[in-house]
């Protein structure tokens, strides 16, 4: 019985002791790295391409990026994604975060970064 309790205790420390991760919110803020020049005139280049195929994408619908923050914003996240700082996953939710009606737009530009 006294094996039953001590394991009873031990093995949920246990499992909390092994986890490897820890787990950060959603809510939190990405910390971007900035580009090199070099980086950054790829990129333009490339979200540029992404840019053009939105237009011709009937059922793309702009996001009102209408402040210098939002745009800010929207780049930093793009150019993140397209460096590789973070997953096509994480782009996504971090958009629906702000723009949680823009499901289709965030999946559709995460999927130009692939092509180009």
């Amino acid at each position: 019985m006294k094996h039953i309790i001590v394991l009873a205790i031990f093995i949920p420390l246990f499992f909390t002791a092994c986890r490897s991760k820890r787990e950060i919110p959603m809510s939190q803020e990405i910390l971007y790295q900035k580009p090199t020049p070099k980086k950054l005139e790829k990129f333009q280049t490339v979200m540029h391409q992404v840019a053009l195929s939105t237009k011709e994408n009937e059922s793309y619908n702009r996001m009102a990026l209408d402040t210098p923050e939002k745009k800010s914003w929207f780049k930093n996240l793009m150019y993140s994604l397209w460096d590789r700082q973070i997953t096509r996953h994480k782009f996504v939710a971090e958009g629906l975060n702000k723009y949680p009606m823009h499901k289709y737009e965030f999946v559709f530009v995460a999927n130009g970064f692939q092509r180009f």
